[in-house]
């Protein structure tokens, strides 16, 4: 089964329903080999998957030149995100083997710059690491109270009054990019900007998944009134969705460990899972995509072995009743749309 694509907002682009999520290239939490790090994307792009998000911060900048070196050859045949709002400063001091959770040997240091000026450094930097003549889209990155807590105000200003926004309404107006958008782990924000720039897409990630839904509160609707896309990143929610709550294994949510009403929840979608013969991870996959916001889900891929295992994710039947039987125990929002077969999306 080809894997279907989607457009992207009102920027001409289509991307893949199954995207490749580039954090994992970076060495997040374990060292890959460029070998490896080659063989996963030349398995992804054989496979038909057609949309790759990375960014300068995912390894300080080895995600983004491994993408590079991999779709140059091979840029007709892909859509390529990235992202703006840190600068990777070079580093002559003792850097530790870990930083940030990439196992990276590149010697930068990020730091937050939301600038006018500071996204188009951002972005000129991009294309020089990935030796690229275009980025597609750029996402602001990790912009929100999530992220800076205290100082969000402060780098919220800097898109705002201080130009961000205008830097790349100005890529997008001159043809650098074909659109830009917020890359975030939560929806506030998003209905912020909305309110500031005419976006294109959102890369949100973990907040509209098969786990919680609270998107649908108010993001989903303004983005369809809108006509701003969604690309769901994390749609395993840092790998409970994964996983199940079955193996021996810490399980882990939104980044840190998972909570005893989060590990119960999830233990009754993979109830329900078991009994329809379902995998809980191919559920969390296709759920996101039912929605008419959404135009692709990205995982993370680290070895062509798991670019297999997604694919085979991605085309597992699931019967409707599986997602009636969610419904009807209260697992999955009533506004909620369902994947095809079952409810048309709203």
């Amino acid at each position: 089964m080809k894997i279907a694509s989607r457009a992207v907002g009102r920027t001409g682009l289509h991307a893949t329903e199954l995207g490749f999520g580039a954090g994992a290239l970076g060495n997040l939490y374990k060292r890959v080999e460029d070998d490896d790090a080659r063989a996963t994307l030349d398995a992804a792009i054989d496979a038909g998957i057609g949309y790759f998000d990375t960014a300068p911060f995912y390894g300080l900048g080895l995600s983004e030149r491994r993408i590079g070196d991999a779709l140059r050859g091979r840029r007709s045949q892909v859509l390529i995100s990235s992202k703006v709002g840190r600068l990777l400063r070079p580093s002559d001091g003792a850097l530790p083997s870990e930083r940030y959770g990439f196992v990276t040997p590149m010697p930068f240091e990020p730091q937050f710059d939301y600038t006018h000026d500071g996204i188009l450094r951002s972005h000129e930097a991009s294309l020089h690491r990935m030796g690229l003549a275009r980025i597609d889209i750029l996402y602001v990155h990790d912009i929100g109270a999530m992220t800076h807590g205290a100082q969000h105000d402060h780098f919220w200003q800097q898109l705002t009054h201080g130009g961000g926004f205008r830097a790349l309404e100005r890529l997008r107006d001159e043809g650098a990019i074909a659109g830009f958008g917020l890359g975030v782990n939560e929806t506030s924000v998003c209905m912020d900007a909305l309110r500031e720039t005419r976006l294109d897409v959102i890369l949100l990630a973990g907040r509209y998944t098969l786990l919680e839904q609270g998107a649908l509160d108010d993001l989903l609707p303004a983005c369809v009134r809108n006509g701003v896309s969604i690309v769901i990143g994390g749609p395993y929610n840092s790998g409970i969705l994964a996983t199940g709550t079955r193996g021996r294994g810490p399980l882990y949510y939104n980044y840190g460990p998972a909570s005893p009403e989060i590990v119960a929840r999830v233990a009754r979608i993979e109830a329900v899972a078991a009994a329809h013969g379902v995998p809980l991870a191919a559920a969390a996959l296709r759920f996101p995509l039912a929605h008419r916001a959404v135009v692709s889900v990205i995982p993370g891929l680290g070895d062509a072995r798991r670019v297999a295992q997604t694919l085979e994710l991605y085309r597992a039947p699931i019967p409707p009743t599986f997602w009636a039987d969610l419904r009807r125990e209260g697992l999955i929002r009533p506004d909620a749309p369902l994947p095809a077969g079952t409810e048309t999306a709203q």
